[in-house]
């Protein structure tokens, strides 16, 4: 049973229900239609190939579906995800008939498995075949999600209850052995998905099992979270968490993955019910947002306060979905889900005020100051696809029914 009583809730330092009073909508149409116009304009350039999960100069540059020299193997998914959000807004084919061209595309990668023996199986299958199954009903992506789905249930560590992040499990010697990450927050929801599909519990376990462990030892006192956590494969005892993309100070916080957590709570409590998992949601989305700088984006890592500090704006992008799920998730009388709903309203439109690119800055992006991977100097102060992604379901989350892909 989840402890959310540890874990510290912060009175919010901004009114975020005022700060959203004078939003024009049209603000949020505007942008809309010109992350359509984006994918509309690039979909002959990326259907065999694949943008890149970052961009040079601002542009992302052609790839395969799993490309480990530009760290594509896990995120080539989003582009597909963006041409099915798209697909579902406009109703017009040409983006049906790219999105089962990728559907085609991930089942070669599956049986070629390329570049699969990590837990980021789930980004890329929910946002390639399990959206395509949703928006179309095509069976045969379906097939391949829950091939993809067996697969990552392959990942599940029995006594320590969660998805290993990296290594075959039969390594006990690999680097990662009981390692588990943030991120994969969003990579179990393949395995519900897969439960609701079959019928088989086992798949729901498993995802219950992991998101436990996230909100029971990913989350600390102060409501910030760990990117990664250790646990004993033999006893399943903790053993350590620590941060390995942030600063890894401990004292520091992953934007990204403090957004993850805003993320993902809320959608396992959608197969749950698990109410616990909304007041864990609550207490990161608030050390979330008394966090940001002066133009309510986050810096990367939450132990920079400066405003000179390098943003990332996908990890805004993924907070403000989070933050409208939970909203959605919470009791209509609940006295947050007004705050939240709010909050994300605020960052994304700050979002397009501060950090749109126009078309003369970029053919193929949407979505500047994103960031990889700071400490590698990766992708630093550029476009990042998956930025893009989740700005873009978040405006849909905004103005029109979305289809839940998670």
């Amino acid at each position: 049973m989840i402890n959310f009583e540890r874990i510290k809730k912060e009175p919010l330092k901004q009114d975020w229900i005022k700060l959203a009073e004078n939003i024009d909508e049209n603000d949020f149409r505007q942008a809309l239609d010109y992350a359509v116009k984006v994918v509309e304009n690039n979909l002959e350039k990326f259907t065999e190939k694949f943008p890149s999960s970052g961009g040079m100069n601002g542009e992302y540059r052609p790839t395969n579906n799993a490309d480990p020299f530009l760290y594509s193997d896990w995120t080539s998914s989003f582009w597909t995800g963006m041409i099915w959000l798209c697909y579902e807004l406009t109703g017009d084919e040409k983006y049906k008939k790219v999105g089962l061209i990728h559907s085609k595309s991930f089942r070669e990668r599956y049986e070629n498995n390329d570049i699969l023996d990590h837990h980021d199986i789930g980004f890329l299958y929910i946002l390639s075949c399990v959206a395509a199954y949703k928006a179309t009903g095509d069976e045969f992506s379906k097939e391949t999600a829950l091939l993809a789905a067996k697969k990552l249930a392959s990942r599940f560590r029995d006594k320590a209850g969660i998805i290993q992040v990296r290594g075959l499990l039969e390594d006990t010697t690999h680097e990662c052995t009981g390692e588990y990450i943030i991120d994969c927050c969003l990579n179990i929801p393949l395995l519900y998905w897969a439960a609701e599909v079959t019928g088989d519990k086992k798949y729901y376990d498993m995802a219950y099992s992991h998101i436990t462990n996230v909100a029971d030892y990913m989350v600390k006192d102060d409501a910030s979270t760990h990117q990664n956590f250790r646990k004993d494969i033999v006893t399943g005892e903790p053993i350590e968490g620590w941060t390995g993309q942030g600063d890894g100070n401990k004292d520091g916080c992953w934007a990204r993955g403090q957004a993850w957590a805003i993320y993902g709570l809320p959608i396992s409590y959608t197969y749950t019910g698990d109410s616990a998992l909304l007041e864990v949601a609550k207490r990161v989305s608030n050390y979330f947002l008394n966090r940001l700088q002066s133009d309510n984006c986050p810096n990367w890592d939450f132990l920079y306060k400066s405003d000179d500090d390098q943003r990332d704006t996908s990890a805004a992008c993924v907070a403000a979905c989070g933050m409208l799920e939970l909203a959605k998730q919470l009791p209509l009388y609940d006295e947050d889900r007004k705050v939240y709903e709010a909050a994300a309203k605020v960052l994304i439109h700050d979002l397009i005020k501060n950090y749109m690119y126009t078309p003369e800055e970029s053919k193929t992006a949407v979505l500047k100051a994103g960031v990889y991977a700071f400490k590698l100097d990766l992708c630093v102060n550029e476009p990042v696809i998956w930025g893009d992604y989740y700005f873009m379901e978040a405006l849909i989350r905004l103005l029109h029914y979305f289809r839940m892909y998670w």
